[in-house]
């Protein structure tokens, strides 16, 4: 779309507000913005490039600050919009968690580093069920890697691990890209219309979805690179809005990518601070699994299985 890459629904939407086939709604919750926007049909779907479902942006700009007051917050309202977009009864499913990405690039890292920090139980409820005197869902996790390192698709090793375990859901993190630097560390998206992993770096493999598993896929990420002609066109915007001279703007954002695009050879470009970011955000997103799945019984489970 022009030369604008993304991965969040908000943003896309954000281009097209006059396509039909589309609802949003906004809300505020203290310091988090939360959009939710739903893609209701093929041709929505088609025009605005992302798969039919729900979609919910959680924005929290003071999260550059990192003030653990807001991480709480943002933990317990993705927590309570995971648990809205899962549908079913926690206590007695199944789930998979599923780590998307590379452990051994930072930006890429946040789904298996999410993993790290998941409490899972499916191999106590199974082999153990004396361990729990309370009733507990079955969590598994895998972080698959990713084809360069593993020589095997992900969508293939999801494949069969889903036939095997057979989860009612599938929760999958991944890292995002987005249109606007300053949204890096601050956007969480949660959708219920599954993922492609590697989309947002031009790198794109078989989605995971209810097509293509079987079963109900809900995907969480977080946009923590954007491409070096999307800073331009931001960067030309800013100026003009400063100036005042909008009016050769367009060109001059499309010369701008052109350029940019043959010079930096379609560069990804990341914060120098994004080891922070990676770890922070990581912990949000586990923390806030962990509390959906287990609820007030949060800290028995991590006390028995630590």
């Amino acid at each position: 779309m022009n030369g604008i890459y993304t991965d969040l629904a908000a943003e896309l939407r954000e281009l097209s507000p006059d396509i039909e086939g589309v609802v949003e709604q906004t809300e505020t919750d203290g310091e988090i913005e939360i959009k939710r926007i739903g893609i209701l049909d093929a041709k929505a779907a088609r025009l605005i490039g992302k798969a039919m479902g729900r979609y919910v942006t959680l924005d929290a700009r003071a999260l550059t600050a990192r003030p653990l007051d807001l991480f709480e917050a943002v933990e317990t309202r993705l927590s309570t919009e995971l648990l809205k977009l899962m549908r079913l009864d926690i206590k007695n499913c199944t789930a998979l968690i599923v780590g998307l990405g590379n452990r051994g690039v930072t930006p890429d890292s946040l789904g298996p580093r999410v993993v790290e920090n998941i409490l899972v139980t499916r191999h106590v409820k199974q082999f153990v069920p004396e361990a729990f005197d309370f009733e507990l869902p079955g969590i598994c996790a895998i972080a698959p890697g990713v084809l360069g390192v593993t020589g095997v698709e992900t969508m293939d090793i999801v494949k069969g691990v889903v036939e095997r375990v057979r989860p009612d859901r599938i929760i999958a993190i991944d890292a995002l890209a987005s249109r606007r630097a300053a949204r890096i560390s601050t956007t969480v998206q949660l959708t219920d219309a599954g993922i492609s992993p590697g989309s947002g770096v031009g790198n794109q493999r078989a989605e995971l979805s209810l097509e293509s598993l079987g079963v109900p896929v809900i995907a969480i990420g977080v946009p923590l690179v954007v491409r070096a002609a999307t800073i331009t066109r931001d960067t030309l915007s800013l100026m003009a809005n400063e100036t005042g001279l909008h009016a050769d703007e367009e060109k001059l954002k499309l010369l701008a990518e052109s350029v940019t695009e043959k010079q930096l050879d379609d560069m990804i470009v990341t914060p120098k601070d994004i080891d922070a970011i990676v770890a922070d955000m990581a912990r949000i997103i586990a923390n806030a699994i962990n509390s959906a799945m287990f609820g007030g019984d949060l800290e028995r489970v991590r006390s028995l299985i630590a």
